[in-house]
């Protein structure tokens, strides 16, 4: 069994500890969570969800679990009744960069995301204030405080200002 302090992900078949959120990361997925929801919910579009393990490859497994995610209505409703980790992608992952990470270590769990199907990812960096956008075949693009996140054709109108987030932190 695991240090009380730490979770896990099971990366290519070995057990990763993950350090609880700190101060930073919990505030910015706490809002995040309520902005997706407030965006999701009236539309009908799917769930948000916070930490749930999808298991993106099998032989040898691989099972992440983004800080936020975000399932379309029709891909949950596969995955209804089902116990456990999702077999499959979140249509959105979220990862927030941690005190103890480097935006290189989040970036290799975003390259998994990619890699196993996921349309769009986020990599919010609070030290520098930045958002990294991943989407497949494209290049990363680099958003600041003074820039606007959009949902992509994952969440077409969701439109976040990036100071609204990075205020969490003040």
């Amino acid at each position: 069994m695991g240090s009380p302090d730490f979770g896990y992900e099971l990366v290519r078949g070995n057990l990763v500890p993950v350090t609880p959120a700190g101060r930073e990361r919990g505030a910015l997925t706490a809002f995040l969570i309520a902005e997706l929801s407030l965006f999701v919910r009236p539309r009908a579009l799917g769930r948000v969800y916070h930490e749930l393990g999808f298991q993106l490859f099998t032989n040898p497994d691989t099972v992440r679990a983004p800080d936020v995610s975000f399932v379309s209505r029709d891909r949950e409703a596969a995955f209804r009744g089902r116990r456990g980790f999702v077999t499959g992608v979140p249509d959105l992952a979220v990862e927030i960069v941690s005190f103890d990470k480097a935006v290189a270590e989040v970036s290799v769990k975003a390259a998994d995301y990619l890699e196993a199907g996921t349309p769009l990812v986020w990599v919010v960096d609070p030290h520098s204030r930045q958002v990294m956008v991943y989407q497949p075949g494209q290049a990363v693009t680099t958003l600041s405080a003074a820039d606007t996140l959009d949902g992509a054709d994952v969440l077409p109108g969701f439109t976040l200002p990036l100071s609204r987030l990075f205020a969490e932190l003040d």
